[in-house]
């Protein structure tokens, strides 16, 4: 009788899952909507921006939460954590982040934003949340490379002046990869909407109260219909809807993964700045956007 022998099927390729698509939608909320704050921020100061837009956001998520699952109680320890994460995600990023832009150029802070993907990734493995295998470092590698191709080929300037606020971009990377690997770190006994909620709520107050100076000398009649449209979009949509989606994400496929798709935002704002303002991308963006793209291909490979 001859002999037969079995062999393992082969791992199937993986698919373009609904993480994909939801993360995908992510990066085209966040990459379009720095078009939709320059806008909005030529009427606007920025600390005023920022305080209307979390106040606006802090109302809207707490309704989602209630209306979705109702206040239900958190250990003191759990709730401690995202309190926590939500003064480092929320409070100290959007200080840091508005605060360097105004201190340093647009490209300073698009070079310095590539740092974020790598350490996520390398917090993530420090930590032992995420595991660093050479294929996604691999593909970390080729997006980073892409995203500092399309900075650079805006022409960074690196004077003195701009020190400070480069320090700052370079502070809210490092919160926002914290609060990245943080969220990671919760038992999946919390949902994604709570988590979101929560470090939403405990970090806005510090948001909104340093810009309530600001809004109270704002001139009402000199800003625009557009102008606040922008806030609200900006408000409901990055940041209530786009953030409950990343929260998600990243308890599914993990924080280095979820990264390396954020590494896409800077190839949406160039498009999106394309079409709106009319800002054409150079070779050297295209060639960038080239690298992002085939980063992320090989990412999603198992």
């Amino acid at each position: 009788m001859p002999s037969s022998t079995v062999t393992a099927p082969a791992a199937p390729a993986r698919t373009f899952s609904s993480s994909d698509l939801a993360i995908l939608g992510v990066v085209i909320v966040w990459g379009s909507n720095y078009t939709v704050v320059k806008e909005a921020l030529d009427t606007i100061p920025p600390l005023a921006f920022m305080s209307l837009r979390f106040t606006i956001a802090s109302v809207a998520m707490a309704a989602l939460l209630w209306k979705v699952e109702g206040w239900k109680p958190l250990s003191r320890p759990v709730f401690l954590k995202l309190a926590g994460l939500g003064l480092v995600g929320n409070t100290v990023y959007q200080l840091c982040f508005i605060l360097g832009v105004a201190n340093t150029t647009a490209a300073n802070s698009g070079l310095l934003t590539a740092t974020t993907p790598v350490l996520v990734a390398g917090l993530g493995a420090a930590l032992g949340v995420d595991r660093l295998t050479r294929p996604l470092v691999t593909s970390l590698s080729l997006a980073v490379v892409g995203m500092l191709m399309i900075v650079l080929a805006r022409g960074p300037s690196m004077a003195g002046g701009s020190r400070l606020g480069d320090g700052l971009i370079l502070g809210a990377c490092v919160c926002w990869a914290v609060y990245t690997v943080g969220i990671r770190s919760v038992g999946p006994e919390v949902s994604a909407l709570r988590v979101t909620a929560i470090t939403m709520l405990t970090g806005a107050p510090g948001v909104i109260l340093a810009g309530i100076p600001s809004v109270l000398a704002l001139d009402t009649a000199s800003i625009g219909a557009g102008s606040w449209l922008g806030v609200v979009y900006s408000a409901l949509i990055p940041l209530v809807v786009a953030y409950y989606i990343w929260g998600r994400t990243v308890q599914q496929v993990g924080s280095a993964r979820a990264s390396l798709y954020n590494t896409g935002v800077p190839v949406v704002a160039a498009l999106t700045a394309w079409v709106v303002r009319g800002d054409r991308p150079t070779g050297l963006q295209l060639l960038g956007a080239a690298f992002i793209i085939t980063g992320v291909l090989l990412g999603r490979r198992k």
